[in-house]
């Protein structure tokens, strides 16, 4: 039932509103409109633009390849050390960025954990656009977990046990029979989860650098563009807003709705 809220929270609850929206709206204010154009269009502006493109598509790709899977795992079995790895998919989500750039460095650069057999193979993933990807994958893979694991929890398994009683085996009918049924929850997590790599930045810088051409993204770009045009950097600032808005506003809430669906 709908009703209005108390006073003593809508007021509190209109401060923090009009807390999270005052910096959004100055992007917008102070962005330069009559030259936006000829900003956004600037070559290294272009180029960095495509590298987040490029990142972000096989940030995603990759994350689907482990991260459906690993959805399924969390939600449709029991094993022991269930809830540490769960703990390690949430983890990303919480580390202070630069401490996710540290981590991939001593886990997988020249002098980390799987550096020395990488390097053995003839893989460099620091300072190169492989090491840009695997930091966004990184940062990025658990937004889908999460929302496909809650879609996967929710689901009754009488439609995969019926399927199963007619042949099909796994790998079936998790193509044809459950994935179909979580799809809005998918497209969602896979929408949140390009999104996330699409602003990454403190994980890339610190683990693949800001070189041109090679691992500067569009975050990356504007803070370049923060030390010697800062209106560039507002202007670079307004794509990256619009993209984010029009994911969430895509989405309307489904990441956090049972089963994908829209609570509204």
């Amino acid at each position: 039932m709908r009703r209005r809220p108390p006073l003593t929270l809508a007021v509190p609850a209109l401060f923090g509103v009009a807390f999270l929206l005052t910096p959004l709206l100055g992007i917008v204010a102070d962005a330069p409109w009559s030259g936006l154009g000829e900003r956004l269009t600037d070559p290294a502006v272009t180029e960095a633009l495509r590298l987040s493109l490029l990142v972000s598509g096989w940030a995603l790709v990759i994350s689907l390849a482990f991260g459906v899977p690993l959805a399924w795992l969390l939600a449709r079995t029991d094993f022991r050390g269930k809830t540490l790895v769960r703990s390690l998919v949430l983890l990303p989500m919480v580390l202070p960025p630069t401490v996710a750039g540290v981590a991939l460095l001593q886990g997988l650069g020249r002098r980390g954990l799987l550096g020395g057999p990488l390097e053995s193979l003839g893989v460099r993933l620091p300072f190169s656009t492989a090491g840009a990807v695997v930091a966004a994958v990184f940062v990025s893979m658990p937004f889908l977990v999460i929302s496909l694991e809650g879609a996967l929890s929710g689901l009754e398994p009488h439609y995969e046990e019926a399927a199963a009683t007619m042949g099909a085996g796994p790998l079936t009918t998790l193509r044809l029979v459950t994935l179909p049924m979580v799809g809005p929850a998918l497209a969602a997590g896979a929408a949140l989860c390009w999104a996330r790599a699409l602003g990454e930045f403190g994980a890339t810088i610190t683990f693949a650098g800001n070189l041109p051409g090679a691992t500067q993204t569009l975050p990356l770009k504007v803070y370049l563009l923060l030390q010697d045009d800062p209106a560039g950097a507002t202007a670079v600032s307004l794509v990256l807003l619009a993209v984010a808005a029009a994911v969430l506003i895509a989405l309307r809430g489904r990441w956090l709705a049972p089963g994908g669906a829209s609570p509204g």
